[in-house]
C-alpha cells in the first residue's frame, strides 16, 4: 500500500501545558498510515517559524517523504488547544497559516508524483478542493475528511469528486445521519464512514448499514482519535482489495474492528502522535 496524506500539517499548542504537538488532519494520516505498514508520504505546505521547524523534524524523525511539499515565508498552521478530562479542546487557530495563503497548486510534476500512488486523502481544512478535479483525473482513489464543520454546498461540491467519505457526527441524530449517507453514496461514494465519539461508527455501502462499538478506555487526549481510526478503516479495507478479496461484507467488519482498537490506543498517546515540545 503506498498513500498519501494532501493538505494540512499544524502544531496543536497546548496552552494549559506551555507544549506544541505536530499534527493536521493530512499529516495525521501520513503518520497512522507508516505506522500501519504502508509506505506513506506527506504532501503541504510549510512555513518558516520555529513551528514548522518543529513539525519538520518530526517527520524526519518518523521518516516520511516530503518531497515534494510546499515551503513559504510565515507562519505554520497553528491551533490552540487545552483538555478537559481528556477530551481535546480547540479554542482557535490560524486557519493553516501558510496553507490558507498560498494553497496547494499541484504542478505536472506533483500530478505524475501523486498518480503513483493506491490513495490519496485529504480533508476539509486542507484547502484542496481545488485540486480534486485534477486529481480525479489521475484515478487515483481519494478519500475526504468532511469533519465536523461540514455545509451542504461543501458536500455536494467534494462527494462526486472522491471515493471514500467520512464525517463527524456527534451533532446529528440517527435520521440525519442516515440521510447524509445516503445522499453521499448516491453522489458516487463507494463508502460513507460517520464516526459518532463514544456512540462509536456507522458506515453505509450503499446498499448495507454497519456499525461498530468504540473500544473504551479511559483517555488520556482524544487528539487524533478519529483521524487514526479512518486510517486504521482505510489501509485495512484497501490492502484487502488490492489482495484481490471480493467479500466486501467481511473486509468492511474486520477493518472497522480493526480501526476501533487503532483508534482506542490513540487516545492513551499525548497529541497527535506524540514529539511534544515545550514553547
Amino acid at each position: 500500500m503506498k498513500v498519501l496524506g494532501l493538505g494540512d500539517n499544524v502544531v496543536d499548542k497546548y496552552e494549559h501545558i506551555q507544549t506544541m504537538y505536530p499534527g493536521g488532519n493530512a499529516l495525521n494520516f501520513a503518520v497512522y498510515a507508516k505506522r500501519l505498514g504502508a509506505d506513506a508520504a506527506y504532501l503541504g505546505a510549510f512555513g518558516s517559524d520555529a513551528e514548522a521547524a518543529h513539525v519538520l523534524d518530526s517527520i524526519e524523525q518518523i521518516g516520511l517523504d516530503i518531497s515534494h511539499s510546499k515551503h513559504y515565508e510565515g507562519e505554520n498552521g497553528c491551533a490552540r488547544v487545552t483538555l478537559k478530562d481528556g477530551d481535546r479542546v480547540f479554542v482557535g487557530s490560524n486557519k493553516g497559516g501558510v496553507l490558507r495563503e498560498h494553497g496547494i497548486h499541484l504542478t505536472a510534476e506533483d500530478l505524475a508524483y501523486i498518480q503513483g500512488f493506491d490513495l490519496v486523502h485529504a480533508g476539509l481544512y486542507g484547502y484542496t478542493q481545488p485540486e480534486l478535479p485534477r486529481i480525479k483525473e489521475l484515478w487515483v482513489p481519494i478519500s475526504f475528511d468532511f469533519s465536523s464543520d461540514f455545509t451542504e454546498q461543501q458536500v455536494n461540491e467534494i462527494a462526486p469528486l472522491v471515493n471514500y467519505a467520512f464525517f463527524s457526527c456527534s451533532h446529528l441524530n440517527e435520521q440525519e445521519v442516515q440521510e447524509l449517507m445516503v445522499n453521499v453514496t448516491n453522489m458516487g461514494c463507494e463508502l460513507v464512514l460517520c464516526t459518532m465519539g463514544e456512540e462509536g461508527a456507522i458506515l453505509f455501502d450503499g446498499s448495507s448499514v454497519y456499525t461498530q462499538e468504540p473500544n473504551l478506555v479511559k483517555a488520556l487526549d482524544t487528539m487524533g482519535a478519529g483521524d487514526s481510526f479512518l486510517t486504521c478503516f482505510l489501509i485495512h479495507f484497501m490492502k484487502k482489495k488490492k489482495e484481490g478479496r471480493h467479500d466486501q461484507e467481511a473486509m468492511i467488519v474486520e477493518s472497522l474492528k480493526e480501526a476501533a482498537d487503532f483508534s482506542s490506543k490513540q487516545c492513551l498517546v499525548e497529541g497527535s502522535f506524540g514529539f511534544g515540545k515545550v514553547y
